[in-house]
């Protein structure tokens, strides 16, 4: 007598259902902090983004007459930034803004991970220590410490290189900023990460080395580079302790040729070009994961094969 075999469900629907869902959770839900906006808002955002470029058009325009009308857009007064010994001048400056901001990224950048990492340490002393640091720094202008650099140190026999009187107050201001950003990139992983280097046989030091770090500093490498166009642009106070950067040189330049207003355009056409290449870097980072292939589908688990029959 033959024992028929009997199948709750019709054969290949394992393979579905295994398929289906494999492909349920590799679809990651979409976050967002605002909703979508609709066809009413988005005519809007255009309306407004034209009204808002032809009025700075008609500014910049305005700005052009009243620039011609005083001749300050005569040929002789743009003519010596046509010679090469005048752009010589004005990028040895420029020179030395990316020196003291490489030696402000350097120095802040590992100080602020340090403190990143103290802020979020079990260890109450350290953990106050790091936040106290933050805080202060975040809230002390950097012009101050300029100034206690310049005027507070040598009176106590302490006097530093030019450079210096630049680089550390900077180092201190932006150490801080380097360390939100860091702590907000460890605080947006999930805990899991952390959970999975430990299940390996980690230590909580390895974890955060191996595991946790590389991941954090890649999700905000674009706020760290964005980070650095402020930071560019905090060395122009370099000016105040007679150090040898950009904004110094166009201010000696402008002494020497009396052209104020074309040497500082000049200047500023420099910094924006400049900063313009960083912003353009950050932007392509943020876009960067977004751009990247979706990944195959995984194949289909086979179903299990039937149970024998049984004679």
């Amino acid at each position: 007598m033959t024992t028929p075999t009997t199948s709750s469900s019709r054969p290949g629907s394992g393979a579905a259902a295994v398929t289906s869902a494999s492909a349920s959770v590799r679809k990651a839900p979409t976050v967002s902090l605002y909703d979508e906006p609709g066809p009413r808002t988005r005519r809007a955002i255009r309306l407004w983004s034209v009204v808002v470029v032809l009025a700075l058009a008609g500014l910049v325009a305005a700005g052009l007459v009243q620039f011609g009308s005083r001749g300050q857009l005569d040929a002789d007064r743009w003519a010596p930034f046509l010679s090469w010994p005048i752009w010589q001048y004005l990028l040895v400056g420029l020179w030395g803004t990316i020196q003291a901001a490489a030696l402000v990224a350097v120095l802040g950048g590992a100080l602020g991970l340090l403190l990143a990492l103290g802020r979020l340490s079990p260890r109450r002393p350290l953990r106050w220590l790091s936040t106290a640091y933050i805080e202060v720094a975040r809230t002390v202008p950097v012009l101050l410490l300029i100034y206690l650099m310049l005027f507070g140190l040598p009176q106590l026999g302490l006097d530093l290189p030019l450079i210096w009187k630049l680089v550390v107050p900077l180092t201190v201001a932006n150490s801080a900023a380097f360390a939100e950003i860091v702590r907000a990139g460890i605080l947006g992983l999930s805990r899991g990460q952390r959970e999975a280097g430990l299940s390996l046989g980690l230590s909580s030091a390895q974890t955060t080395r191996l595991v946790v770090l590389p991941q954090a500093l890649r999700f905000v490498t674009p706020s760290l580079v964005t980070q650095l166009v402020s930071l560019v642009k905090d060395t122009s106070l370099g000016y105040i302790v007679a150090f040898t950067e950009l904004l110094y040189r166009g201010q000696v330049l402008s002494s020497f040729n009396h052209l104020l207003i074309q040497t500082f355009l000049v200047v500023t056409l420099v910094y924006l070009v400049f900063n313009g290449a960083l912003s353009t870097l950050a932007a392509r980072l943020r876009a960067r994961p977004s751009r990247r292939s979706p990944r195959r589908a995984a194949a289909p688990v086979p179903a299990p094969a039937s149970a024998p029959a049984l004679d």
